[in-house]
């Protein structure tokens, strides 16, 4: 593969080495392609009908090192796997934050010059994809939450029908016009197709997980189950991506970024951070403070018995759960809780 040239040892790419900067603004109609050779100040824009052959045509006449950035949209992943072995380097950044696509005139030739720029100047913000069959698990998760939304609101609904005639929806009252009684039925109707769908789901995660070491090593841990593990393995797919655990809690939006200028301290901001991931790990907080005997509630009543509040003792708890799914799966090795007493005792 082309890539492997100029990997250093850790899998990353060193940007200065690259003789060509390419950007693609793709659609179904067409796409806007910038080049800029590392001896140029000003890239080449093209602006031409969507075709995968001829893009695919165009970066293998390029003769010399690659890099191509594609902003992330649905189409996205496809474009990652098709070009994958065309250029060094894929690397999907994330539209959030191309601040600077928005000032002055926007065309798609516009947009791919920038973001050719951008890429030279190593300002963009890397979103990830990758290759790993893990990979389709998160495709698995994404549609099993939108039928867990559909399934709450069906029942949210139902629940404000009954409010709405002032009955009590938990006590099962009565409700006495027929045309909201034949609603009730059919949204009853829609939650038992929900509920079977529901365990559907539930039964394929069941059988990836008899296959895949690092999702048993998950459900391991105190709070976290067959959902949970499967959640935190689909969106992190390549625990490596993150140098440090303190950047994986950021990407968990379990800490919060200092904010500092001229010296003085404005206090701290939120990170865009992993919506999923963090309500998995302050779910398996909670599940784990209402249990009994685990070595994880041993770890929060001992902040407890420090002198912690109760919330930054949850807070911590669940940033020690993140931090031990992050361990599992950068070593491929499951949870030992009590690993630390017999090094000491060593």
């Amino acid at each position: 593969m082309l890539r492997s040239k100029i990997k250093s040892k850790h899998g990353k790419i060193n940007s200065d080495k690259y003789d060509y900067y390419i950007a693609i603004d793709w659609s179904q109609k067409n796409m806007a392609i910038a080049t800029l050779r590392k001896d140029l100040d000003k890239p080449k824009i093209t602006d031409t009908n969507s075709d995968l052959d001829n893009l695919k045509a165009y970066l293998r006449s390029l003769s010399g090192r690659k890099i191509v950035t594609i902003e992330e949209t649905t189409s996205t992943h496809w474009l990652y796997v098709e070009l994958y072995n065309y250029a060094e380097k894929i690397l999907i950044c994330d539209p959030y934050r191309n601040k600077l696509l928005s000032d002055g005139a926007k065309t798609d030739k516009l947009d791919a010059g920038k973001l050719s720029l951008l890429l030279r100047g190593g300002l963009l913000k890397e979103v990830y994809h990758g290759l790993e069959k893990t990979y389709e698990l998160r495709q698995l998760v994404c549609d099993y939450e939108q039928l867990v939304k559909l399934g709450t609101r069906i029942l949210n609904e139902k629940s404000a029908i009954y409010r709405a005639s002032g009955k009590s929806y938990k006590a099962l009252e009565e409700i006495g016009d027929k045309t909201l009684k034949w609603i009730l039925i059919q949204k009853d109707k829609r939650l038992e197709l929900y509920k079977i769908q529901k365990a559907e789901y539930e039964k394929k995660f069941r059988e990836i997980l008899k296959q895949n070491k690092d999702l048993r090593h998950l459900t391991g841990i105190n709070g976290i189950g067959i959902i949970g593990s499967v959640k935190i393995l689909s969106s992190v797919i390549n625990a490596n991506r993150f140098e440090t655990g303190g950047k994986y809690l950021s990407y968990c939006g379990l800490v919060k970024h200092q904010k500092m200028s001229g010296g003085r301290n404005y206090g701290k901001k939120k990170t865009r951070y992993s919506r999923r991931l963090k309500t998995v790990y302050k779910t398996a907080a909670m599940s784990v403070i209402s249990s009994n005997n685990s070595p994880l509630k041993e770890y929060y009543d001992s902040l407890i018995d420090k002198g912690l509040s109760e919330e930054k003792a949850r807070n911590q708890l669940a940033r020690r759960i993140a931090i031990i799914t992050y361990g599992i799966l950068k070593t491929g090795t499951k949870y030992e809780p009590y690993k630390w007493r017999e090094l000491r005792q060593k």
